[in-house]
Formats: C-alpha cells, sequence, structure tokens
C-alpha cells in the first residue's frame, strides 16, 4: 500500500490526519507477529508515523498544529496498539513531551520545542536507574566543564529513545539538585542499549542508555518542572497511553481470534458443529472477547474525555478548577487500568479456548498478546490502584490522587 506524501505547503488539519491513522496501522500491522518472534525493532513503523506527521496531532490550532484532542489522541494509539503495541507504547515519551510543551507558559517551554515537533521530531527520554534504594532517585550527575556541561550515568527504561530524535533525561547538578536535560540522540557520548529482555512489549527498546561524558550546553536545560499542575496531568495522560496501547492489544486478540477460527480452526472431535465457526462454544468464547475489549474501549475513552476536561480547565485558568479535573481524571484512568487488568489478561487467555494445539503454534505467535498486555500492567501497581480508589470512595482521601506520581 503506498501512503500519501505529507503536503509541503501547511501542516494537516485535524481531520486530514485521523484520516491517515488506518493507513498507517494497516501498514505496521504486515508481519507484527514475526517481527515479535524475530525480535526486530520497528524502525519502519517510526520512519512512516514522522513522515505521516502523526506526532503534531497534539499541537493546537493557535500554534500551527492540527489541534487534535487527548481523546484524538488516545484513540490513535488504541488504533495503533490494535496493529503493533509495541509501537503504541513507544510513543509514550514522545506524546508526554508534546503535552507538556503545549501546557506550559511559553518562556517555561523549551527553545524551539513546537517547531520541533511540527517538523516531524519524535521525543524519547530515560529518568529511571537500576540498583538506586528507591524508585525515583537518580546518580546520574552533570558538572559544569568550561563553558558547557558535562553529563554521566547510566538510565534504564528508555522506552522508544532508539526511534527518537530527541531525549531527555534527569540528573543531579553540583548542588545536588534533580535538573532535566533535553538532547539530540546523536550526540556523542549517549550510547542506547538494545538490552530489553522483558518477555512482553520486547519492541519498545525499553532497555538502557550509557552517558559518558556527554557535551551540555547552557540551553539544553529544561527550564520547567515537572512537580506542577501540568506535571501531575503529564502523570496520569502517560498512564493512559499505556492503557490505551493495552486497550489496543485486546482489540488485536479478537481480530486474531476470528482469523484463526475462520482459516484454521476446527470443531472439536465432539463438537454437534461441522466448523468451527459454527461451534457454539467457539462463539461464546469470541463474544466474550469481544464485550471484554468494548468494555476497556468504553472506560479508555471516558478516561480521556476527563483528561480533555482538565486540558479545558487550564485554558480557563483557573487553579481550583484544575485541581478538581485532576483528581477526577486520575480517578478515571485508576479505573480503567482496574478494568484492563481484570478483562485484558483474561482475553488473551481464553484466546486458546478457540482451538486445539494449532492454536499453540509458535508461527501463530498468540501468546504475544498475554505478554504484552501482563507487560503493560506491570508498569503499575493494580493492588494500590483499587486501595486508593476505595480509600477515595469510602473517605475522600485524594493524598495519592494529588502526589503527581504513580501510584
Amino acid at each position: 500500500m503506498s501512503i500519501a506524501k505529507l503536503q509541503t505547503n501547511r501542516g494537516p488539519t485535524r481531520e486530514e490526519l485521523l484520516a491517515r491513522i488506518p493507513d498507517f496501522t494497516a501498514e505496521i500491522a504486515k508481519g507484527a507477529a514475526q517481527r515479535d518472534l524475530d525480535r526486530e525493532l520497528p524502525f519502519e513503523a517510526f520512519r512512516l508515523f514522522r513522515e505521516l506527521g502523526l506526532g503534531t496531532l497534539r499541537i493546537p490550532v493557535a500554534l500551527g498544529g492540527p489541534g487534535g484532542s487527548v481523546t484524538d489522541y488516545i484513540e490513535m494509539i488504541a488504533a495503533i496498539g490494535a496493529a503493533d503495541s509495541n509501537v503504541a507504547h513507544a510513543l509514550r515519551s514522545h506524546f508526554n513531551y508534546v503535552e507538556n510543551v503545549i501546557l506550559s507558559e511559553p518562556r517555561e517551554r523549551d527553545a524551539g520545542a513546537v517547531d520541533l515537533i511540527l517538523a516531524g521530531k519524535l521525543f524519547g527520554g530515560a529518568h529511571t536507574e537500576q540498583g538506586t534504594a528507591r524508585p525515583g532517585q537518580v546518580t546520574t550527575t552533570i558538572v559544569r566543564h568550561g563553558e558547557t556541561y558535562r553529563l554521566n550515568g547510566r538510565k534504564w527504561y528508555a522506552t522508544g529513545t532508539a526511534f527518537a530524535d530527541f531525549a531527555s533525561f534527569s540528573a543531579l547538578d553540583e548542588e545536588g539538585r534533580t535538573v532535566g536535560i533535553l538532547l539530540p540522540v546523536e550526540r556523542e557520548g549517549i550510547k542506547i542499549l538494545d538490552d530489553w529482555d522483558g518477555m512482553g512489549q520486547r519492541l519498545t527498546a525499553s532497555g538502557g542508555v550509557l552517558l559518558e561524558n556527554v557535551e551540555v550546553f547552557p540551553h539544553e536545560f529544561a527550564t520547567r518542572g515537572l512537580d506542577n499542575l501540568v506535571g501531575r496531568h503529564c502523570s496520569t495522560l502517560r498512564q493512559l497511553h499505556l492503557a490505551a496501547s493495552a486497550a489496543g492489544a485486546v482489540r488485536n486478540v479478537l481480530t486474531d481470534g476470528l482469523a484463526y477460527v475462520r482459516r484454521q480452526a476446527r470443531s472439536a472431535a465432539h463438537s454437534m458443529a461441522e466448523t468451527a465457526n459454527q461451534d457454539p462454544f467457539v462463539q461464546q468464547v469470541i463474544g466474550e472477547i469481544a464485550a471484554n475489549s468494548f468494555a476497556i474501549d468504553t472506560a479508555v475513552a471516558a478516561a480521556a474525555m476527563a483528561l480533555d476536561q482538565t486540558v479545558a480547565a487550564f485554558g480557563k485558568g483557573n487553579e481550583a478548577g484544575i485541581e478538581e479535573a485532576l483528581v477526577a481524571s486520575a480517578l478515571a484512568t485508576a479505573r480503567t487500568q482496574l478494568v484492563l487488568g481484570q478483562l485484558g489478561p483474561r482475553s488473551a487467555e481464553r484466546m486458546f479456548e478457540l482451538g486445539g494445539g494449532s492454536a499453540t503454534s509458535r508461527n501463530n505467535n498468540f501468546d504475544r498478546h498475554w505478554r504484552n498486555i501482563r507487560t503493560v500492567l506491570n508498569h503499575n501497581p493494580l493492588l494500590h490502584k483499587s486501595r486508593v480508589v476505595g480509600d477515595y470512595l469510602l473517605n475522600g482521601t485524594t493524598t495519592h490522587l494529588k502526589e503527581g506520581r504513580v501510584f
């Protein structure tokens, strides 16, 4: 399938951009199961994503972008996830960066950030470190070196950075303060390691990054903090992005299940049906998976709408209204993750009830769906989430909902 080239005289409208998504997802769905088997990173998918300008979706019209909503963006991620959940997941850092840029005050934006996004540049990053006493602790350092600085350390969970043009990193400065830096990934001394060994989401490039005496210029320091209202919004957005990626994987379970029954599955020896598609138990499993996918999609869409309401509250500038919207969107996203946690893995496991031994063939690679969904769910502590939701409903407690962290 040929993909239309971008117009060069202007950026696409929201409607034009959304219309490009089906062709993109159809293209990257080709060979997705085999790529997972071969552990072939999807560089071509990201080249095409750039070419189509899909990374600009959230840039407002006032800043020269298409003006897509959070709902538009989250549905795009779910659609991409239905084709290849690795690609959907690996875009999370990019859209987190975009959201921070468009909601921050102009003076707090990284120099030229909007123009870079509109030019199709993709953004990754890595902030987590292994071996620290607690999550979030930073040992990477940045020290002055003449007129510039030098960055040294090792980061982990650099999801999507191998496919990106720029990446953000956190480090401790000489006064012990945590600072953010945005650098081109081609900068000398940045070494992206393809060493992610998770059982699922194997193609997200979520391994490590070595930072060895990397030169940093003064203008490459981030000018905004993330422990503010915008940071809290983006924390929730990042979590919903993951949920949308997994929601797409559940859609893929249904698509693969239907194709398998129609193409290959035989009715069981004791079945009264002539063909698998006429077997009432096969029909029951397909119906269950379809209902689970619908429930997950509905929850994801509702949470996206809550995040859009938060964006609207930012536009009004009323801090009390923003605070109320932040809590509501955090709750909606937590509930969505709990629904996904119950129905997602079950759907991927139930898929194997559609056939016999052939359903377990490595050529089909159906187990990738369970591995991918389970890996996404392991990013957030679901037991803690259910407790926080219950504590809020019973006692009105909002402590963890206001932390701006993954709870």
